[in-house]
């Protein structure tokens, strides 16, 4: 494997869905100011439009475009210089015939489908699928990649299966006379799990934020990049009985006191964090019991809150923390998810050293 010889892979950041909430373009400039003038960088995005919003704020470094491109206008590709991936034989058709339109030549990615059954070329079907491709003609194929479905769980056996079917792919390929192209697998989760997966280029999407795949936790040492903080705007007292919320799905057992904070499910929350989950105030878990669409009400019976202490839903306070991957345990999901639901209205401030 490319990965454990002495030249490391390159990296593909993964910044689609607005950088997992982070912010993409004050992602991609915080990269690109580490990277410097590497070659070794590259930004992934998941479809045409996320990548011209990166352009438009003069980002610079390559940008890998994952998603169909049935659904967005293919000039985009052209006029801001980004990567396609092409999946299906009717992407290869629509772009061949822009880049002839055009008189130029495109370099695009070639994702095969190893497993996932979502985009890419049947693995066991390339050998008909992509000889015209490989051929030549306007599109150049600068990289193959797959992506693993079940790299988070160690006893699936369809890792190990996909893995060997994208040997057998590449094989394939240079079989049918295809020669330069670098190769990409390895997701967060594979990357932790599997040197073999690295090849040319390694693609951390949820590990660049700084938080592992949960069944992952303990392999790396990595400190969370978001912290989501609001705080108290009233403090209330609620007699044993009283209920709390939209269907009145909580009731205080005993004499209450709830403090309202100003976020919601519009900002991201879920609604089945009510019951299930904390946030922090000063420095103590306190019980989220009702989450409505501006705001949310927590239990601080236990805590001496007052209106304007902060409060976080995400990071540390104190001695203890919560993150993501808590989150997503608590409502039966993946911390990918919590990450992405940061809603947009929500003011995003950046260290110094990520503007």
């Amino acid at each position: 494997a490319r990965g454990t010889a002495a030249a490391p892979p390159r990296v593909i950041a993964v910044i689609k869905a607005n950088a997992y909430g982070h912010g993409a373009v004050e992602v991609a400039r915080a990269l690109e100011s580490a990277a410097g003038a590497s070659e070794r960088l590259m930004l992934a995005c998941a479809d045409i439009e996320e990548g011209v919003q990166l352009r438009e704020a003069g980002v610079r470094a390559p940008v890998l475009v994952f998603g169909a491109l049935s659904v967005s206008e293919l000039d985009g590709v052209f006029a801001h210089d980004l990567t396609p991936t092409v999946s299906s034989p009717g992407a290869v058709r629509r772009l061949a015939a822009a880049a002839t339109a055009r008189d130029c030549r495109l370099r695009v990615h070639v994702k095969v489908d190893t497993g996932m059954n979502r985009f890419g070329f049947r693995h066991d079907n390339i050998g008909e699928t992509l000889p015209d491709l490989v051929r030549g003609g306007p599109l150049e194929i600068d990289a193959v990649y797959t992506h693993f479905a079940t790299a988070e769980r160690a006893t699936h056996p369809l890792f190990d299966q996909q893995r060997a079917r994208f040997e057998a792919a590449r094989a394939t390929l240079h079989e049918l006379g295809l020669r330069g192209a670098w190769c990409h697998a390895a997701n967060s989760a594979a990357l932790l799990r599997d040197p073999r997966t690295w090849y040319d280029a390694v693609r951390p999407g949820l590990l660049l934020y700084g938080v592992t795949p949960p069944s992952l936790e303990t392999s790396v040492a990595v400190t969370p990049v978001l912290s989501l903080r609001t705080r108290i705007v009233a403090v209330k007292g609620m007699r044993a009985g009283e209920t709390a919320g939209y269907e009145a799905k909580y009731a205080a057992s005993r004499p209450t006191r709830v403090a309202l904070v100003p976020a919601g499910y519009a900002d991201g929350l879920d609604l089945r964090l009510a019951g299930t989950a904390n946030v922090l105030v000063r420095g103590r878990r306190a019980p989220i019991v009702a989450v409505s669409m501006d705001s949310a009400t927590i239990d601080v019976s236990d805590v001496a809150a007052d209106p304007g202490d902060s409060v976080v839903l995400i990071g540390d306070q104190g001695d203890d923390q919560i993150g993501a991957c808590e989150l997503a345990s608590a409502i039966g999901t993946v911390p990918h998810e919590i990450l992405c639901r940061t809603g947009a209205r929500i003011a995003r401030v950046y260290n110094a050293g990520l503007a």
